[in-house]
């Protein structure tokens, strides 16, 4: 009796499927277990079959930015800059919660994918008709960082139990302890880091990148630039410059 082979792995090796293979494999396992042998074994095909598609794993890796970047849907929210940005920031942020090693693989790329352009691209046109000048765009731009694709790098993460009462049993008391020491050292850190809570499950990325403080600095941000954007701020230094608040 002939043995029965998976449709999937029947049909025809393209560039689309060993991308869409390589994002689900990720998703499952981590991108750190990702290679071009394992996808390959994924894919039911030897290694070398990959190499007619993506030319090493670099640029497998900048595909599969460009599958998630682009898969990113915004709202329409109408001619509202602020409303337009705020938008698909939050479009892009939900599009990278889908696939939380994407963050890590966009921070590891030397320059912008297609994708990535495009969705620059497309930030910068809403500032642009909102009536934002090239020069505070492109400072508005600088300002937003990698918010602009939905994450937030964070200068040091925050440890697991790093606040008192994270563990229990035995360990408690010892956590107790050295929670106590850093609080006579750092007295700031440690009242802020025992003070609040974070949504461990909106995390895009390690540390306090959380929805509630995405949104709060999002939020900061957009209503600035819409302040400086009033003022006809300017960052020249002449007698009609915006430097002044």
């Amino acid at each position: 009796m002939a043995q029965q082979t998976d449709p999937a792995r029947r049909a025809p090796l393209s560039r689309d499927r060993v991308l869409r293979a390589a994002v689900a494999l990720a998703d499952g396992t981590g991108i750190e277990a990702l290679s071009m042998r394992r996808l390959a074994q994924e894919l039911g095909v030897v290694p070398m079959a990959l190499y007619k598609h993506v030319a090493n794993k670099e640029e497998l890796l900048d595909g599969m930015v460009d599958a998630v970047v682009g898969a990113i849907r915004p709202p329409d929210l109408g001619p509202d800059w602020r409303g337009a940005v705020r938008g698909r920031i939050l479009a892009a942020r939900e599009a990278l919660r889908s696939h939380p090693w994407a963050s890590q693989v966009i921070r590891s790329r030397s320059g912008p994918t297609p994708a990535l352009l495009a969705h620059m691209d497309a930030v910068i046109g809403v500032f642009r008709t909102g009536g934002f000048s090239v020069d505070l765009t492109h400072h508005a731009m600088h300002a937003l960082g990698s918010r602009v694709l939905g994450f937030t790098q964070e200068v040091f993460d925050a440890p697991p139990g790093a606040a008192p009462g994270a563990v229990a049993g035995p360990q408690a008391a010892e956590q107790a302890a050295a929670f106590r020491q850093l609080a006579e050292r750092y007295p700031h850190v440690t009242e802020l880091a025992g003070a609040t809570a974070h949504d461990d499950d909106s995390v895009v990325g390690p540390g306090c990148d959380d929805q509630f403080e995405f949104e709060f600095a999002l939020d900061l941000l957009l209503d600035g630039f819409e302040r400086l954007r009033q003022q006809g701020w300017t960052s020249s230094a002449g007698p009609a410059g915006g430097r002044a608040g």
